[in-house]
């Protein structure tokens, strides 16, 4: 008796007889004509270009783009360029194997470039097979992404929002008004520290190179989709990386790695908004420190010191300055680490400008919130206790509901 071929199976057939499968569902969206072109540009690629466009939806046959191109490349045997729609979107999304052809560069670049928000499918296609054709993918991703921190810039000194002196940091009000606006353009400047940091220290499992959140798009969606893009990279960083095992040390720092990967994904599967969105990048950033000191004692080099992120709002980026601050309605201060512009405004008696989360119908300042029912609250992001990653896999996320 013969078994039913899987989903993956039956999409590796369809791409032996041509490399462009689109689900009957959606064949409207890319004309027969339009395939034929793309056909015709596949040729020049430096690489084989399979397109396979099939809906992505949670409880759907295929949940995540990595597990369809994951899927379709193991089953077709064949290495080359995998293109997709993006999780539960309508963004291209690439994967390549056998060869650096800065395909997802070149996809990311396509998804966050504002002129082509409103291109048709087609169009998008042939703009990224363009890119990898051309080798640009990477070039033009770096030219869409200073475009989005210019933005950013222009918008900041247009508001006159406060550290606008500051050589680039950005700094905007976080009101529930300003929130979803907030939670991207602090993405933004997020990647472009931690990317500074990256070159600082001169390794590269501090931080990868990824892409830019887009500013046109609700806040909280692009930095949940960024979230996933993280945590996907992670894993493909920790599966990479091979650690001694004969280093005690190393192989500790390691398992706290790996936790760290573990807690990551746990929390986006729960986030509920930003804040949660936020610990994500918190826990990923822990996990990166643990790694590269993990590699780094295994090389019998000291451990690579952390930098936490900052204390007001992790979106900031990097906690370079220490502080001593007593939250309002107390009397005990705490010393943490903040960015600079916040820490000159509290310095200055004001308000830094803190992620806010939503309780009970209003917003307020993170920390503020019930810690029984806050693991953010609780830890200060992990910086006022040392077991944010212990308290997130063993349920404390949104452990009320």
């Amino acid at each position: 008796m013969l078994t039913e071929p899987s989903p993956g199976e039956r999409l590796a057939t369809a791409l032996r007889r041509s490399p462009i499968y689109v689900d009957p569902s959606m064949a409207s969206a890319l004309p027969q004509q339009e395939r034929r072109k793309l056909l015709a540009k596949f040729k020049k690629a430096p690489a084989p270009v399979f397109v396979v466009l099939v809906p992505i939806v949670k409880g759907g046959t295929w949940t995540e783009a990595e597990q369809l191109a994951t899927v379709v490349h193991d089953r077709l045997g064949r290495d080359g360029i995998f293109i997709t729609f993006d999780d539960d979107t309508d963004d291209l999304a690439a994967r390549e194997w056998g060869g650096e052809y800065q395909a997802r560069d070149a996809a990311w670049a396509v998804t966050l470039d504002r002129a082509m928000d409103d291109a048709p499918l087609a169009a998008r296609l042939s703009r990224i097979t363009d890119l990898i054709i051309s080798g640009t993918g990477s070039q033009e991703y770096d030219r869409v992404s200073a475009e989005i921190n210019q933005r950013a810039k222009e918008r900041r000194e247009r508001d006159g929002a406060p550290g606008a002196e500051d050589d680039g940091d950005l700094a905007l009000p976080l009101g529930a008004a300003g929130a979803a606006v907030a939670g991207v353009a602090g993405f933004l400047l997020w990647r472009r520290r931690r990317m500074t940091s990256v070159r600082r220290e001169g390794s590269a499992l501090l931080m990868p190179r990824t892409v830019f959140a887009t500013a046109n798009r609700a806040g909280e969606d692009q930095l949940r989709e960024q979230a996933s893009h993280e945590v996907i990279t992670f894993g493909e960083l920790l599966d990479e990386s091979g650690v001694p095992a004969a280093n005690e040390k190393a192989r500790t720092l390691m398992a706290t790695a790996l936790d760290a990967y573990q807690a990551a994904g746990k929390t986006l599967d729960a986030a509920r908004g930003v804040p949660d969105l936020a610990g994500v990048l918190v826990l990923l950033d822990q996990g990166r420190d643990a790694l590269a000191s993990a590699k780094a004692v295994a090389n019998g080099e000291p451990e690579i010191p952390p930098m936490p992120l900052c204390f007001f709002n992790p979106l900031h980026g990097d906690a370079a300055t220490k502080l001593d601050w007593r939250p309002v309605g107390s009397r005990k201060r705490l010393r943490v680490q903040t960015c600079r512009p916040c820490a000159r405004t509290a310095r200055n008696k004001q308000t830094p400008d803190v992620l806010m989360e939503r309780r009970d119908g209003r917003d307020l300042p993170y920390y503020e919130a019930d810690p029984s029912q806050s693991v953010w609250a609780e830890t200060g992001y992990g910086q006022l206790r040392d077991d944010l990653i212990h308290r997130v896999l063993r349920g404390d996320l949104n452990k009320t509901d």
